[in-house]
């Protein structure tokens, strides 16, 4: 089960700077191993992240890794450990998932994994990469995604890029899986069209969001917390929907409820239960 809301992407070149991401606001941190860190800095970042995994004593934030298809086994290595949480595939294929989920077995931790959407083929494979074992979400790389699909991204092209991810939205769904994290935004100052955009992908059915800076999170946080008037009105229609014995019924407002309406609050509600 995915319960975090914010993710925070932590160069893992940078181990300055991991205790301080695991000790602020973001629900979880993603030590990237992948485009984060330059070729001939790939064994270093893996030894300085595997001494914080060893030696971690601070911070709440779950702690998740990205690992790279490129190098997958020697990631994989450092990043299967009792203290991650979750793995994030990047460019996911069906071997890459499926190395992760035995290299998970072999070492014998719960830990869960994120597939990255990257390419055309694993647009149109969702539902094979789904029936991997551990996998329990996936997210977008949009930019390696639209430059696989030859698509450019503009205004004119919007309503094709809302389309993509609604194709990953219902593949998710579809397979029973967790809801889909939303892709970040790199234009980290501007935090209105931020805020403006996450409360789309949550409209649009995704529960979490990943971010490239600190300042992202409070916003992300914010657009997948319900809001206490939310919560009073679908706490009011299960209240009269299990008083109705699932029987029809109505609201407050006169409108019908029945069991599709009932979901929806059922799975807000749960979602007032993740970190806050």
């Amino acid at each position: 089960m995915i319960d975090a809301r914010s993710f925070l992407y932590v160069p893992a070149v940078k181990p300055a700077l991991f205790d301080k991401a695991a000790s602020g606001p973001a629900d979880a941190i993603i030590l990237d191993l992948e485009d984060a860190v330059p070729l001939q800095h790939k064994e270093t970042a893996r030894r300085d992240v595997a001494a914080w995994l060893d030696d971690r004593t601070g911070g709440t934030a779950q702690v998740w890794v990205r690992v790279s298809p490129d190098f997958l086994d020697a990631d994989l290595d450092v990043a299967v450990h009792p203290s991650v949480t979750g793995i994030v595939v990047a460019k996911c294929s069906q071997d890459g998932l499926e190395r992760t989920a035995d290299e998970i077995s072999d070492r014998g931790t719960t830990t869960l994994v994120v597939g990255l959407i990257e390419t055309a083929y694993a647009l149109r494979h969702l539902d094979r990469l789904a029936a991997v074992p551990g996998v329990a979400t996936f997210g977008i790389g949009e930019v390696d995604l639209l430059a696989d699909l030859r698509i450019t991204r503009s205004t004119g092209t919007q309503h094709v890029v809302d389309a993509l991810r609604l194709d990953v939205v219902i593949g998710c769904a579809a397979a029973g899986l967790a809801a889909p994290i939303a892709p970040t935004s790199t234009n980290f100052r501007d935090l209105d069209e931020f805020a403006r955009t996450t409360a789309a992908f949550v409209e649009l059915g995704f529960r979490a969001r990943t971010a490239v800076h600190p300042g992202q999170v409070p916003v992300i946080n914010d657009a997948l917390t319900p809001s206490d008037d939310q919560l009073d009105v679908a706490r009011r229609l299960v209240d009269l929907f299990d008083r109705a014995a699932g029987g029809p019924t109505v609201d407050d407002d006169g409108r019908f409820v029945d069991e599709a309406v009932v979901r929806g609050a059922r799975e807000l509600l749960a979602r007032a239960h993740r970190p806050a």
